[in-house]
């Protein structure tokens, strides 16, 4: 039987290189206490897990880099009833500590360095920059009063006991210092971020819908520079309340049925737009907020990708032997979008997103550019 230590020790091997003070900051801060339940994903829905009911499969699960589910919809695991198994989008998690300490190292972080950990979930991410810097240098801010009260009380049970805020980190946030470091994507960027971060401070933080790094450090004018970078995160939106707001699927409906006002051949395979991210990130800051369905089938068509939007365009590629058939409706043709981020791809030989410039203004608009290229979000 391993010991958490052992377990701790193996994660840390894993999420950071040899010669990172990160690895012996992931070795001796434990995580399985900051997951005593979590919802596993299964065919049937997300499904509780229970720590304590197999304690070596709990220390198993804790320490694999792998995001554990905490809270789906307005459920948190600590508060379901034994088996519960519900259907719902993730609204809260563990995040896969290797991502952790990617972001981290992208801020830069000395034992100087005051913190604004945004997005607290848990706290093993804020444990471990309590590790890094001191808890008296750190804040941690989530829109959840359980998440924070838990988190709260779980640092303390190893000795932390950083600053911790409950409310929607994009609104007004009573913080001043030098570093930001965001496990939550946002769009645009958060004013009131800029606001409290000194001149020559770093934020680190993804934008929401794609897979962009921005690490940009804070400018005299009050807005802040840097650059996308080359490796890529995923995180949960921010949310102002218990859940996301419902998504209205009816014009994904009318993709899976209907004859399209625009029937055409297109010269590209059918493709799974959210597993290709860079080509998932350019259309999503060309056209924000398609929702994407794929399908696989053992008889024709072979696949079918859907695309729809709440404006109420709609897009479905059905392949055949080979050929792909695309139908189209409603004010614009999202299918002709996605193939104008392929066309190009082919010609240029890679999408222009990572390594983009970025400038962010004192409101909070993003601009990135790279080469001829260039997109703004936010205005």
């Amino acid at each position: 039987m391993h010991s958490w230590k052992d377990h701790a020790r193996h994660l840390a091997d894993t999420t950071a290189p040899p010669g990172s003070r990160w690895r012996e900051l992931v070795a001796r801060t434990p995580r399985h206490p900051f997951v005593p339940r979590w919802w596993a994903h299964t065919a049937d829905g997300w499904k509780l897990r229970v720590g304590s009911d197999g304690h070596d499969r709990w220390l198993a699960t804790a320490y694999r880099d792998w995001t554990l589910v905490t809270r789906v919809a307005d459920v948190h695991a600590d508060h379901a009833e034994p088996g519960a198994c519900l259907r719902g989008s993730p609204t809260s998690s563990s995040t896969l500590p290797g991502l952790l300490v990617s972001m981290f190292r992208h801020a830069s972080l000395d034992s100087r360095s005051t913190v604004l950990d945004v997005g607290t979930g848990t706290g093993y991410g804020t444990a471990l920059l309590c590790a890094r810097v001191g808890h008296t240098k750190v804040t941690a801010i989530d829109v959840d009063g359980y998440l924070t009260e838990a988190a709260q009380r779980k640092l303390g049970e190893i000795g932390y006991r950083p600053t911790l805020l409950t409310a929607d980190a994009t609104g007004p946030i009573d913080w001043e210092g030098d570093r930001i470091i965001a496990t939550v994507g946002v769009r645009p960027i958060p004013p009131s971020w800029l606001l409290g971060l000194k001149p020559g401070g770093r934020l680190v933080t993804t934008i929401a819908g794609t897979s962009l790094i921005i690490t940009a450090d804070k400018q005299e004018n009050g807005g802040a520079a840097g650059r996308v970078e080359w490796d890529r995160a995923g995180f949960m939106r921010t949310r102002a309340g218990a859940d996301y707001p419902a998504r209205d699927l009816t014009v994904l409906d009318r993709a899976r049925t209907e004859e399209g006002e625009q029937v055409e051949a297109s010269p590209y395979p059918v493709l799974d737009v959210v597993e290709a991210w860079d080509v998932d990130t350019m259309l999503e800051l060309v056209a924000p907020g398609i929702e994407h369905r794929f399908v696989t089938y053992d008889s024709k068509p072979d696949q079918i990708a859907l695309m729809a939007h709440e404006d109420g365009s709609w897009a479905r590629a059905e392949e055949r032997d080979g050929k792909v058939i695309v139908h189209q409706g409603g004010p614009r043709r999202l299918y002709d979008l996605l193939d104008r981020v392929r066309e190009y791809w082919l010609r240029a030989g890679e999408l222009p997103i990572r390594g983009a410039k970025v400038t962010i203004s004192p409101a909070g608009v993003i601009t990135l550019k790279r080469g001829n290229w260039t997109a703004t979000i936010g205005e």
